[in-house]
């Protein structure tokens, strides 16, 4: 197996995962250079991390770095402005979640990228995180049947700070991003229609939207209602999977199988997987699509469809409609 030099762009709080997931990985991975303009934050993470090379400009990180690969964990924000030249430079990037907050600007990044015929990946650390895989493997194999409804309800509080709070887009595009991605692998199709709801609640600071509920229709005809709440004062995620033959409950850590009419689960799973490790498994799918040629799952092609139901019900909330998709791309 090669060993990559992989270099990061932003030195926020989110970088931690990235450096945290890669260093249980040496011989695969190698972090050879970080690049942020703020250069407290960027000294303190090279410092805790042993990075020898240290930009506060994207220019000199792209001619001067020798990275085999780049991890952008820039803000959204400014997200476009990191991406596309280093996809311009041909580096291979893994980009943090949501990979645009708009789907024009996803659309864009995803095109540029295939014109140039370099990899990008997206960081849907959640896939694992939360047991969306042990929970699409037992929709495919029949174990409940033909699903028709999904249930999916997250409520906490949280404040946050910095850039996020100047944000148009806040609670939907932190959360919802994972949970739509988690619905779509599940289901193994697109969503065909999305409508929502938004609240701003005044015990949050911040801009954007603190509270939601989201409709979507896929094509299979499984109805998901997803609840989003960053003004609750309990804590609450679950997913709730409802099949013809049996249901699935779930939350972070634990997977409950329900068929016939008993009170007590068929089968149980756990599931403690790390967004840490998770994180290093985003990056190691794109590592392999480099090598191999083979595009990775979680492609941005792939996420421009996630990034569509995004926006889809940004849309629905301000318009106050339904919005159609096509493909998961809205019309």
């Amino acid at each position: 197996m090669k060993k990559f030099k992989v270099g990061l762009v932003g030195a926020g709080g989110v970088s931690e995962l990235h450096l945290e997931g890669y260093k249980a990985n040496p011989e695969r991975v190698t972090i050879t250079a970080i690049c942020d303009s703020n250069e407290e934050i960027l000294h303190s993470r090279a410092d805790k991390y042993g990075i020898e090379q240290r930009f506060t400009d994207l220019n000199a990180f792209i001619q001067n770095s020798g990275v085999d690969a780049a991890v952008v964990c820039t803000p959204t924000s400014v997200r476009k402005q990191v991406v596309i030249p280093l996809l311009e430079a041909g580096i291979p990037l893994l980009v943090e979640k949501p990979f645009s907050d708009t789907i024009s600007d996803a659309i864009e990044i995803t095109e540029k990228a295939k014109q140039l015929n370099v990899p990008v990946a997206v960081n849907q650390n959640f896939r694992r995180h939360y047991p969306f895989e042990i929970v699409k493997n037992i929709v495919a194999e029949q174990a409940i049947g033909k699903v028709t409804m999904i249930l999916f309800n997250e409520m906490f509080f949280r404040q946050d700070a910095g850039w996020r709070l100047n944000q148009e887009r806040h609670a939907l595009s932190v959360m919802g991003i994972h949970w739509f991605d988690g619905f779509r692998q599940i289901l193994g199709c697109e969503a065909e229609s999305v409508v929502s709801l938004m609240n701003s609640s005044d015990a949050i600071n911040c801009k954007g939207e603190t509270d939601a509920t989201v409709q979507l229709r896929f094509e299979n005809g499984t109805i998901v209602t997803y609840t989003q709440s960053f003004s609750s004062r309990i804590s609450r995620t679950e997913m709730i999977v409802i099949g013809e033959k049996g249901t699935v409950k779930c939350n972070h850590n634990r997977v409950e199988l329900y068929l016939g009419g008993d009170h007590n689960p068929y089968s149980t799973w756990d599931n403690h997987y790390s967004r840490e490790q998770n994180s290093f498994d985003n990056l190691e799918q794109l590592l392999t699509w480099i090598e191999t040629g083979k595009v990775a799952s979680n492609s941005a092609e792939d996420n421009l469809k996630t990034v569509a139901l995004l926006d889809a019900s940004y849309r629905s909330a301000a318009e106050s409609q339904i919005i159609r998709l096509s493909s998961g791309i809205r019309i």
